[in-house]
């Protein structure tokens, strides 16, 4: 995930004051962060804790969430040296490819800070880490009525609501989303919240069928996904699903592509009806606001949008496993592995 935003530029660590406690106590606590050390290898570290400052946050993480997507790339080391700045995570530390600390779906209660957040349940763009302390701007409330739990599917809901502005859904609109991922998913949930939309969600595991009917949406696999598409959303991060938004889309439609490929290289047929039916084919990146919006749009509206939409409890189906956060260098080769399965798989923290 990349953002310009300056704030995540910096590395700040903070310290976990307990009650009783005198602001010099605990000066050699630590704590424990996940480190990708080289490609495909990982391991928890210990990290010294500082005093928080007057305008920081001191946080210990409840949960957070594994974008899998994204960050199979970085701790496979297939992160292309061209992209080293743009996929900078907000409080990432280390270079790629390895040592590297990645990772921005955390959800924590803040445990020291202004009085306004103070004991408030927060989300911050931080990798796995027990505690860490950011400047107070670099949280936001999550909602009450949006359940800790849930609240890791935010930087994913941040990314499926930048798709969605790219992909300007129209009234009425027949739309193919491929790719049954979680931000593929929550694409095709969006887009099916705009009245007379026909929404198909397509991949190529049958097994997601159930996850579409939660969501709202229909159904296909690849050779029952319908054509003459308006608009298809790519999400499934396989060139073969590109090729096929090609196949399905209408004469003058557009084809929005949200996939990352890292390193790979990818071959498409650009010829024939990519050129006679005038088709459009256009990136989607979280990294950059459209163009239209930027004049009243800032990141930090953007996340409080995607916080408010989880609320409905229909989107826990995207949490497909959740482990204890001191097992994630064990389980790291399945989550990031070729052929896994999981959705948005949820780590807990230990008190």
């Amino acid at each position: 995930m990349s953002t310009p935003d300056d704030v995540g530029k910096k590395l700040y660590v903070g310290k976990n004051l307990h009650a009783g406690e005198s602001p010099d106590a605990g000066k050699n606590r630590c704590a424990t962060a996940f480190w990708v050390t080289s490609p495909a290898q990982g391991e928890l570290r210990g990290e010294p804790l500082a005093t928080p400052a007057q305008d920081e946050v001191q946080v210990r993480t409840l949960y957070s969430g594994i974008s899998r997507g994204t960050e199979s790339l970085v701790f496979n080391g297939r992160v292309p040296e061209s992209e080293f700045s743009r996929m900078r995570a907000p409080f990432q530390s280390g270079e790629f490819p390895a040592p590297v600390k990645y990772g921005y779906c955390s959800v924590g209660r803040v445990e020291q800070g202004p009085d306004a957040l103070l004991d408030k349940t927060v989300f911050c763009l931080f990798p796995h880490q027990d505690y860490y302390t950011v400047p107070a701007s670099a949280v936001l409330e999550v909602p009450t009525n949006v359940p800790a739990q849930r609240a890791v599917l935010a930087a994913n809901m941040e990314t499926a609501i930048n798709g969605v502005w790219d992909a300007e859904p129209m009234l009425g609109e027949r739309i193919c989303v491929i790719g049954a991922g979680v931000v593929g998913a929550l694409v095709a949930y969006l887009c099916a919240q705009v009245p007379g939309v026909d929404v198909h969600l397509v991949d190529i595991n049958p097994a997601r069928r159930q996850l579409a009917e939660q969501l709202g949406v229909v159904f296909a696999t690849p050779d029952q996904a319908p054509h003459d598409q308006d608009c298809v959303i790519h999400a499934s991060g396989h060139s073969a699903g590109l090729r096929q938004a090609l196949e399905l889309v209408g004469s003058e439609g557009r084809i929005i592509e949200m996939s990352w490929f890292g390193e790979g290289d990818v071959s498409i047929p650009l010829g024939g009806a990519f050129h006679s039916q005038r088709l459009t084919l256009k990136a989607s990146q979280v990294g950059q606001l459209p163009p239209k919006l930027r004049p009243r749009w800032d990141y930090q509206r953007r996340l409080r949008l995607a916080l408010s939409l989880l609320v409905d409890e229909r989107l826990d189906a995207l949490i497909s496993g959740e482990s204890d956060f001191k097992q994630l260098p064990t389980l790291a080769h399945t989550l990031f592995g070729r052929g896994s399965v999981e959705l948005c798989h949820r780590l807990r923290y230990s008190a």
